[in-house]
């Protein structure tokens, strides 16, 4: 269990659900964790406590990725920490499904900065302690980027840009030794979703009956295939929006 061993990881939005997952698994193969997360100091502090006590290395920091100054702190304390940065993950993201006649200016902000901008700004900050040696990064986007769903133009629309974004960076970066992809998790239950009052409605049994798999996935399906991209095994991959969905969104 030793893919990550001695990489330093930033994964942003990790005190709950995917990201948390996220840092846990990247832990366990001995990636020492920046664990980012913006308002839950109590469920970040749970995260590095798991990874510690289990052996690994992690340190929680607070910041709100859509906010400059605060990304700039995360990345000055995750060098302070661990002196440098081999993994940026994206996970940090909101999402908000209205009708488009509710769609106001601040809902639509919200999910275009921390979505995107956020994404931009983590991203401005983790090349340049890359530095010569390259490094690795993984936008955590959704399937709703190929396949939006109703009442969620604007949600679809920030993962779209997300994915984008990979997909010029990837080409931008080139002689760089820094790659770029996005994972396009399906439906996951996380604490999120049951807040949304999405885990056990109508809406999810109706996705679940058109997904190959049959079932909602899990926090550690999607960290799993970032391992994956993480790892070395990735080593060609590049530019790529990698499907983890049960089947639901395959291409």
């Amino acid at each position: 269990m030793d893919k990550l061993k001695n990489k330093v990881a930033v994964i942003t939005g990790a005190s709950k659900g995917i990201g948390a997952s996220i840092a846990k698994y990247f832990a366990a193969e001995g990636a020492k964790v920046v664990v980012n997360y913006a308002s839950s100091r109590e469920d970040a502090d749970k995260v590095v406590h798991e990874i510690t006590t289990h052996g690994g290395t992690a340190i929680a920091v607070q910041g709100d990725v859509s906010k400059q100054e605060d990304v700039i702190r995360l990345f000055d304390e995750a060098q302070n920490a661990f002196g440098a940065l081999d993994i940026l993950v994206n996970n940090a993201g909101i999402y908000n499904y209205e009708p488009i006649e509710q769609v106001s200016a601040e809902t639509f902000h919200q999910q275009f900065n921390i979505n995107v901008l956020g994404s931009i700004f983590t991203i401005q900050s983790a090349v340049k302690m890359f530095g010569e040696k390259g490094g690795n990064i993984i936008n955590i986007s959704s399937g709703a980027s190929n396949t939006p769903l109703p009442t969620g133009s604007v949600y679809s629309a920030t993962k779209s840009a997300l994915d984008a974004i990979t997909i010029a960076l990837s080409k931008e970066f080139a002689g760089k030794n820094i790659r770029i992809n996005s994972i396009l998790p399906g439906v996951v239950e996380t604490e999120g979703s049951h807040s949304a009052g999405f885990i056990g409605s109508e809406f999810e049994a109706k996705l679940i009956s058109t997904t190959p798999l049959g079932r909602t996935g899990q926090p550690e399906d999607i960290a799993k295939a970032v391992v994956f991209l993480a790892s070395d095994d990735a080593a060609w991959i590049n530019g790529e929006k990698i499907s983890v969905s049960g089947g639901i969104y395959g291409l």
